[in-house]
């Protein structure tokens, strides 16, 4: 994992095209991951490749021009935009004598970087852990020379197995602890459905502007910052609509193109959250030039969630940033004809607040607003 205890460290940025997105898009949004965790890009290039290699995940030649980048930069961590096997990782690092991170081990830094609740610091660990569990060989590889002399015959191989066995009994104690966590989250959504105050999520592409825009909402003051994954750990709100009528509004954790299973898989008892709402605000950066595929990839996090049966407000946010859109309201049905708002506003300036609280209180309450 990266050091954040001293300055950035200088970092190769290596993108693997495989034709699945605009490469110069996907490089700059690896980038700004790149920043989140804390390197510093020194350089950065894409590798075109129909499929992975098995050895390297590219050509001897990358391989080569990418060891000869290091030597220039003085650089010793290069970080992939891609989903690197163990032996991929390890083949990487010793042709290169540097520290190699993937796409996933990457997003997990910043999550640990990020992670401030107990509960969050669990299921960032979890994630940790069982990536890291494929890869533990990797710290016993200096016992490899010894096998076979007398008296040190698999050393190597029974602390392996020792490190293993610690890994599985953390992750069966943490999961436990996550089970507990979700058992008191359960309590308390009981409780609050028990006071007839609607619960609604806000949920979008990381950085999107969710966090500005609870903070508008709220009056809070969570942590709000124009990067990747600013917020990690859910935080909940009581919000006063109009007469005597409240929500309970929650931010949660953004989400991004190819979202590692690991974080998923850890991070459901909190996405689970996001179904049991009664209304999802889908915040949108109206200023992107990427927003379609970004609604997307958070309609498809949605659908692995099971959150799609959730009436969805999309918010489209940062106005501020391009052209006024016009209409500020635009009004769908959907199939099961539940009313789908969509609502164009700032965040930031406060511009459409007062109609986006009008349209979560006619949602989020019996009455209807448009008859």
């Amino acid at each position: 994992m990266l050091d954040h205890s001293t300055s950035p460290e200088k970092a190769i940025l290596v993108h693997i095209d495989l034709g699945q997105y605009a490469a110069e898009d996907a490089l700059q949004e690896f980038t700004e991951l790149a920043v989140s965790a804390g390197a510093e890009p020194v350089s950065s290039l894409v590798v075109k490749r129909y499929k992975l290699d098995p050895k390297y995940c590219m050509g001897t030649g990358k391989v080569e021009e990418i060891k000869q980048l290091l030597q220039v930069h003085q650089a010793g961590l290069v970080l992939i935009n891609a989903s690197l096997t163990p032996s991929q990782q390890r083949n990487l690092e010793s042709a290169w004598r540097a520290r190699v991170v993937d796409r996933i081990g990457l997003i997990l830094d910043i999550f640990a970087k990020r992670a401030r609740t107990y509960e969050g610091k669990l299921q960032v660990e979890l994630a940790q852990l069982e990536y890291l569990s494929s890869r533990l060989v990797r710290g016993w590889t200096h016992l490899e020379r010894q096998k076979g002399g007398i008296g040190l015959r698999g050393p190597g191989e029974t602390q392996l197995e020792t490190d293993r066995r610690l890994v599985r009994d953390r992750v069966k104690k943490i999961k436990s602890r996550l089970e507990n966590v979700r058992r008191q989250r359960e309590q308390s959504g009981k409780m609050r459905q028990a006071s007839e105050t609607p619960v609604v999520s806000l949920v979008g592409y990381t950085n999107a502007g969710k966090s500005t825009l609870f903070n508008r909402l709220t009056r809070a003051n969570v942590y709000a910052q124009n990067q990747l994954f600013a917020t990690l750990d859910p935080t909940l709100r009581r919000v006063w609509l109009a007469h005597q009528e409240y929500i309970v509004l929650a931010d949660t954790v953004g989400f991004i193109r190819d979202l590692p299973h690991e974080l998923v898989d850890a991070f459901r008892a909190t996405l689970e959250e996001v179904s049991k709402a009664y209304l999802l605000l889908h915040v949108i950066d109206a200023s992107s030039p990427h927003y379609r595929e970004q609604i997307e990839e958070v309609y498809k996090v949605l659908q692995d969630i099971g959150a799609t049966h959730v009436p969805i407000i999309e918010v489209y946010n940062k106005i501020d940033c391009i052209e006024v859109l016009a209409p500020k309201l635009v009004i769908e049905q959907n199939p099961d004809a539940k009313v789908v708002a969509r609502v164009n506003c700032s965040a930031l300036t406060g511009e459409g607040m007062d109609l986006l609280k009008d349209v979560i209180r006619q949602t989020a309450h019996p009455q209807k607003l448009w008859g």
